[in-house]
């Protein structure tokens, strides 16, 4: 195996930043013109977030086979321009329970199955399968959690391992760590630092480079006792400050020469970073004018994380048209009513619904859909955003009486949202919905397929219920249009509405798909279409 590997751990406190600091290196690596992949250990207990409530866990990544995954596999995939796979998030879950169904098979021919070396076994198992489906030259594996964290032990000591299993010239440890600063002194604080080395030395790591997440600026000799107090080149410690705009990051650690010093150490001869499209985003971003406000309208808002890919989609959207997007998260349970809804958008130059399951919140939704659809304010509703405006259009507009989805109101005389036949048996919650990437037919002459310019796309779902066909027909004489279809299953995948300047709704998760270099074609008309409603 000729690929090489890179593993980031976090010390102190949790939320360093660490999925930033793996993919910005991952980035600088890709511009030097390696071929990089990147993978996540989480360390809970769950097979993966799609049973977990977004507060728990903020939203849900979807790839393109169809894997759940952890947030930060989007902050890869965006800063990357790569699709990952099932592999790229292994959680303790998946790992146990890949080995107690060898053991019931009776795969260890009746040895004791223990953490060593049997889940580490699985652990690495998982590096190898990741380094064969990408071809990757370097693979950059992010481990979940805090060292020190019982949950995280193993995979500490799998990737320990991986020294001597594929040799020290192959493989590079960064460690992310907090330096305080303390208002009452006055001061930067290195000894959390010092700490977090020593404990992640205690297990038998020695990390190759240190990276400083800070507020205030490190001093040199503040870097020259981390040095020592750590056993680590001077030049190997790095610092990281907190940044406006999050692909700044890539630039940073490229001025203190991360993608030099690790190119060494792999015994690379490779020709310097080519920075021009990313200076050409952060150009973008620094030079932008103007702004629209985009509502979002959910039942999530209080935790940003839980609409993330939406949230970097929209401003996407706006670097593509050098236009600052304010994001307006607005409880969907605060909208009682038509004048709650009018009330709280009324600056809003565009409104988004975006995906997500259960009643609650759902009527406020469908009066934010009614304001934007007869006030003719462009509106991108996603997956579940998509079900609500076909029910507030069938009770509103065909007049279908308590029109609704059987997810909401399972006895509704017009079910105009129904569970597919192939989902009526399924009791199971996690990994049983439709999940992963879908062919989706454009209509012609469709507001869609202007924006896509293209006859056939490819799209991430992750849902179980879709649209009715019975009442196909009785919505589109009353002007809705079904401009999305799966064709090998008849499936609606796109509805937009004739007389709207903008109004579109979609089955799947176009937000997954979206990059800071190229924004995604639905985020990008739809930033367009708000910026001309602004004017």
């Amino acid at each position: 195996m000729n690929t090489q590997f890179i593993f980031v751990t976090g010390g102190v406190v949790s939320s360093l930043g660490k999925g930033i600091t793996a993919a910005s290196i991952a980035r600088l690596l890709k511009n030097r013109g390696l071929k990089v992949s990147m993978q996540k250990f989480d360390p809970y207990i769950n097979v993966d977030p799609g049973t977990m409530s977004p507060y728990q866990h903020g939203e849900v990544f979807v790839t393109e086979d169809g894997a759940e995954t952890d947030l930060d596999i989007g902050h890869y995939e965006r800063f990357i321009d790569e699709a990952l796979n099932k592999y790229a998030n292994i959680t303790t879950g998946k790992v146990y329970q890949k080995v107690i169904n060898r053991e019931r098979r009776g795969d260890y021919l009746g040895a004791t199955v223990q953490v060593i070396p049997h889940i580490t076994d699985v652990i690495k198992e998982t590096l190898h399968k990741a380094a064969k489906t990408s071809g990757a030259d370097v693979i950059i594996t992010e481990i979940g959690g805090t060292v020190g964290d019982i949950e995280s032990l193993p995979f500490l000591e799998a990737i320990r391992q991986c020294r001597n299993d594929f040799s020290p010239q192959n493989t590079f440890y960064v460690h992310t760590t907090l330096v305080p600063y303390l208002e009452g002194a006055g001061e930067l604080k290195t000894k959390p630092t010092q700490h977090s080395v020593k404990e992640l030395r205690s297990l038998g790591i020695q990390p190759d480079m240190i990276v400083l997440r800070t507020t205030h600026a490190i001093t040199t000799s503040m870097k020259e006792k981390i040095a020592q107090f750590c056993d680590i080149d001077y030049d190997a410690v790095i610092e990281a400050p907190d940044e406006t705009n999050i692909y700044e990051a890539v630039n940073t650690l490229h001025k203190q020469s991360v993608d030099a010093r690790i190119s060494k150490h792999f015994s690379l001869s490779l020709p310097p970073a080519d920075m021009h499209e990313w200076s050409e985003l952060i150009s973008k971003v620094n030079t932008r004018k103007g702004s629209v406000t985009i509502g979002i309208i959910g039942k999530y808002t209080a935790l940003k994380d839980a609409y993330l890919s939406i949230n970097e989609a929209l401003e996407h959207g706006g670097y593509a048209h050098g236009s600052h997007v304010k994001i307006k998260a607005i409880d969907a349970e605060t909208i009682d009513g038509d004048a709650a809804a009018s009330r709280q958008l009324s600056d809003c130059d565009g409104i988004l619904i975006p995906g997500g399951f259960g009643s609650r919140g759902s009527e406020g939704k469908i009066a934010a859909i009614t304001h934007a659809r007869t006030h003719n304010i462009p509106f991108l509703g996603i997956c579940f955003g998509m079900h609500l405006a076909t029910v507030e259009f069938a009770r509103n507009v065909c007049h279908l009486e308590n029109a609704n989805s059987i997810e909401i109101d399972k006895d509704t005389p017009h079910p105009v949202i129904t569970l597919l036949d192939e989902q009526q048996n399924i009791t199971w919650k996690g990994g049983t919905m439709r999940l992963g990437s879908y062919t989706c037919e454009l209509g012609d002459d469709s507001l869609v397929k202007h924006i896509y310019n293209t006859d056939t796309i490819n799209e991430r779902h992750r849902h179980r219920y879709e649209f009715n066909n019975h009442y196909r027909e009785t919505l589109f004489r009353n002007g809705m249009r079904i401009s999305g279809v799966h064709e090998p299953k008849n499936l609606v995948e796109i509805i937009e509405l004739y007389d709207h300047p903008f109004f579109v709704g979609v089955q799947f998760h176009p937000e997954f798909k979206s990059r800071p270099n190229r924004a995604h074609p639905l985020f990008s008309a739809f930033i367009r279409a708000a910026i001309k409603k602004a004017s």
